[in-house]
């Protein structure tokens, strides 16, 4: 396997004043590098973002920066320093890249934290960069998922925003439990379901759904994560003969589907085989050409 790689950021917001010369530095990635003190660790109170890596280019890399800086607005951090994390997940990126001999396709993902809960210092980043898992069954074959409530309705963004809803922090330990139920009903992924019943997301994913000639994504307004993946399939999407809308979606309609995907920066465009054991149709035409898409991308 390919040696990742770790830069910390020391200077990772904005007007953030501390050492000298570089505000980051390659670190060695099996090293301890925060303490046990730090609200990332305490209190998953940070943010992070994941980018696919192929062929040395980080893919969306402008949207997924400005997406860092919307969940640190979310969540009252200070403003990131977007050139200071463009510099150091390239620098990290570069570095994998030497040691993952042509390696087509791998991530990075960066993170800052509010800082040491302890020692009251700022804020601080890192970026790290390796290898993927190999996700070309579930790009192929197609997934199995179930569908869990979040607990949570769809006016939780507007009347309860202090819940996060649509916000990409450091704590997924949620997101991880509902996958784990998902594996002990026998599915591979989650579609969290609002408590008025809208369909939203998956845990790590976006999910799209397809109607007629129609591609269908859910509001992020309802408090879902705006999808770097999904609005590349949208896109081109004119070209396949194909409208796309921005709406609310049910269970219903995701059963009587032609198609529907889970999508992440990742795993790339995942098709969704069956719903709580009722199995789906399946585009593969469309999985197809949405993948061949995603993997040819070179921003």
């Amino acid at each position: 396997m390919a040696t990742a790689t770790l830069v910390m950021i020391d200077r990772p917001t904005r007007g953030q004043i501390g050492g000298d010369g570089a505000p980051y530095r390659r670190e060695d990635p099996l090293a301890p590098q925060l303490r046990v003190t730090d609200l990332a660790v305490t209190r998953g109170d940070g943010i992070f973002e994941t980018a696919m890596v192929r062929e040395g280019r980080i893919l969306a890399e402008e949207r997924h920066l400005r997406r860092l800086a919307r969940s640190a607005a979310m969540l009252d951090l200070p403003e990131p320093d977007l050139e200071v994390y463009r510099d150091a997940t390239r620098a990290a990126v570069a570095a994998f890249g030497a040691a993952a001999e042509g390696m087509a396709e791998g991530m990075v993902k960066y993170c800052l934290s509010r800082g040491d809960e302890e020692l009251g210092t700022g804020p601080v980043g890192w970026a790290y960069a390796g290898p993927t898992p190999d996700f070309s069954a579930a790009r192929e074959e197609g997934i199995a998922v179930v569908l869990l409530d979040r607990g949570l309705s769809t006016e939780v963004p507007e009347t309860a925003p202090w819940l996060l809803a649509g916000v990409k922090t450091l704590a997924y330990a949620v997101n991880k439990a509902a996958l784990r139920e998902a594996r002990r009903r026998g599915a591979q992924d989650v579609v969290f379901v609002s408590t008025d019943g809208l369909l939203l997301e998956g845990p790590t994913s976006t999910l799209i759904v397809r109607v007629g000639d129609a591609l269908v994504t859910p509001r992020p307004q309802i408090g879902v994560l705006p999808g770097t993946t999904q609005e590349d399939v949208f896109a081109q999407a004119p070209a396949w003969g194909l409208r796309t809308e921005y709406r609310d979606v049910r269970e219903s309609e995701l059963l009587a589907a032609d198609g529907a995907w889970l999508t992440s920066s990742t795993r790339l465009a995942c098709p969704i085989r069956r719903v709580d054991g009722a199995d789906l149709a399946v585009d593969v035409s469309l999985t197809s050409r949405m993948n061949a898409l995603l993997t040819a991308r070179t921003a």
